[in-house]
């Protein structure tokens, strides 16, 4: 497996694991000086910040990630997608994201998160 295809797969795992893999895990993943975009009320947030917000700790039951676009350049990956997401007793979530991660060393650290609620389609 060359490296493109190797660090687009563990990429992509990744964005998946910070979607299910608990907080602990998200942590590990993400940079100390990471910037989250989230919808209202949680907003912008910056650092140790972003495991505070209720919202943002939990964890999601299940995922579908649709609409994949990746782009890596000299150590920056950006990923763009379309998730939607279960957690129980809530609504289906679904938006648009994207996230940045910067290589470092070997590992690639999650630098800034964004999700922008999708309009549900009309019935």
């Amino acid at each position: 497996m060359t490296n493109d295809v190797q660090d687009e797969a563990t990429l992509w795992e990744q964005e998946e694991r910070f979607w299910t893999g608990g907080a602990d895990s998200a942590r590990r993943m993400t940079a100390p000086d990471a910037v989250f975009v989230f919808p209202y009320p949680a907003g912008i947030l910056q650092g140790n910040g972003i495991w505070r917000e209720k919202d943002v700790a939990q964890r999601w039951r299940s995922i579908a990630i649709s609409d994949r676009y990746l782009s890596i350049r000299q150590g920056i990956a950006v990923l763009a997608y379309r998730v939607t997401a279960e957690r129980t007793d809530e609504p289906v979530y679904e938006a648009l994201c994207t996230s940045a991660y910067v290589k470092d060393n070997d590992a690639w650290l999650r630098m800034s998160h964004q999700q922008t609620p999708a309009e549900q389609d009309a019935q």
